[in-house]
């Protein structure tokens, strides 16, 4: 997930849960997404697919 850094993604993990916003970290298997000043952190292994927003 390292090589989409500073990359505006949507993130799918599933049934109606979509993440949006630009990758700002990804560490111990958690993934970090900035939208608006608010932090989203993912687990990495809970995601299904990512596509650039």
């Amino acid at each position: 997930m390292e090589h989409y850094f500073d990359e505006v993604l949507d993130v799918y993990c599933g049934g109606s849960d979509v993440f949006n916003g630009k990758v700002k970290a990804c560490a111990d298997n958690v993934l970090t997404l900035d939208k608006n000043g608010k932090f989203t952190h993912i687990a990495i292994d809970k995601i299904i697919a990512v596509w650039r927003a």
